[in-house]
């Protein structure tokens, strides 16, 4: 009797090969570099920001650099963050494709439901490390070049430091939450081709798309169904107390574009014919 081959499967429990592990971290390096730009321009800046030009709270950086991390994470979310996003969504499952490793991944006697969850849980781990490192890279930078202080909120109110930095990092929360519905749009898109730029493309094309038609008045009923419709309303989280409101109807609508195209992706890839 032949020995039989011994295969070996390299697909690390993160659901990323090792080049696509290279590439997200120049994403979270490039996400970094935010932060960084906002708070040099502002700090070479010889005149002060004028109140209500450019991004919001930009004029209040010189005074606390808490708000650097703030600024960053507004200028980010509709082009950076789902840019970022869109390409390692699209990569779950159309890159192994491309490869040619997605059917050898489906040796695995859990097969193609525990793949999608892995991709998923991969993409989902993304959105949480990309808007940290907008967050946490925006708090250092701020802290190094400007003076740190209490907050006052869009209520009037004022709070310290610490209790600050607990709210910076609820914002990325709620902006992590945004994601997660376009995560499970590029997830589904992924398992309809073999080439991840097309799926990449066609995924930020939706994001760019679904934020144009936001700004449509004359589209006010599709609005609140759109998944890009509340990325930039926590505001409520700036306010004393907090209107968790927005929040939970943020984590409504990106729960059903998670279940709705979680369903079409699991669909799609369990009746489809691998073949690389």
């Amino acid at each position: 009797m032949m020995p039989r081959e011994l295969l070996v499967l390299d697909e690390p429990t993160n659901g990323l090969d090792p080049q696509g592990t290279r590439e997200v971290r120049s994403l979270v390096r490039s996400l970094a570099a935010i932060p960084v730009l906002i708070a040099i321009a502002v700090r070479l800046t010889s005149s002060p920001v004028t109140p209500g030009r450019g991004p919001a709270f930009l004029d209040r950086i010189t005074q606390n650099g808490l708000f650097v991390a703030i600024t960053a994470l507004i200028v980010s979310i509709p082009l950076f963050l789902p840019l970022t996003v869109g390409v390692v969504a699209g990569d779950t499952v159309a890159g192994e494709a491309n490869l040619g490793t997605l059917r050898y991944l489906l040796v695995a006697p859990a097969g193609r439901v525990r793949l999608l969850l892995v991709k998923y849980a991969g993409a989902a781990a993304f959105c949480v490390a990309a808007t940290l490192t907008v967050a946490v890279s925006g708090a250092l930078i701020g802290a190094a070049l400007f003076p740190v202080g209490p907050v006052t909120l869009l209520s009037g109110d004022t709070i310290g430091v610490g209790e600050s930095v607990l709210r910076s990092l609820l914002i990325a929360a709620y902006v992590t939450v945004s994601l997660l519905g376009l995560s499970a749009i590029g997830l589904f898109i992924s398992t309809l081709t073999e080439v991840p730029v097309g799926a990449m493309a066609a995924t930020i094309v939706l994001s760019v798309t679904a934020q144009v038609l936001d700004a449509l008045p004359q589209l006010d009923w599709l609005h609140p169904w759109l998944f890009s419709h509340y990325w930039l309303d926590f505001a409520d989280l700036l306010r004393q107390p907090i209107d968790w409101t927005s929040f939970g109807a943020n984590a409504l609508l990106q729960g059903g574009y998670i279940l709705v195209f979680g369903a079409l992706a699991y669909g799609r890839f369990v009746t489809k014919d691998i073949l690389s």
